[in-house]
């Protein structure tokens, strides 16, 4: 399994949006500094996750999300995904 996740900085108030197969080794991995890109933004909360069964439709999905490049439609995911 893949997942697409989203982690929030609070401290920052940004969103990041990645992809892996482990999201909970992941996770620990950024909120440890070990991620050059979201080392500034600790610490971080996992805000939304969304599996996929190839590493190819969660990289397409992440790819969609980054693409749309807007704050609302993150805020909209992560409100759906908070309501299931």
């Amino acid at each position: 399994m893949f997942y697409v996740y989203i982690l929030y900085s609070k401290g920052r108030d940004i969103f990041y949006t990645g992809q892996i197969s482990d999201v909970g080794d992941r996770f620990i991995r950024h909120n440890q500094g070990r991620s050059k890109s979201t080392k500034s933004g600790r610490p971080w909360q996992l805000v939304y996750a969304e599996q996929f069964e190839s590493r190819s439709d969660a990289t397409q999905r992440e790819q969609q999300i980054k693409s749309m490049k807007s704050r609302d439609y993150i805020l909209n995911l992560i409100a759906t995904y908070q309501a299931d």
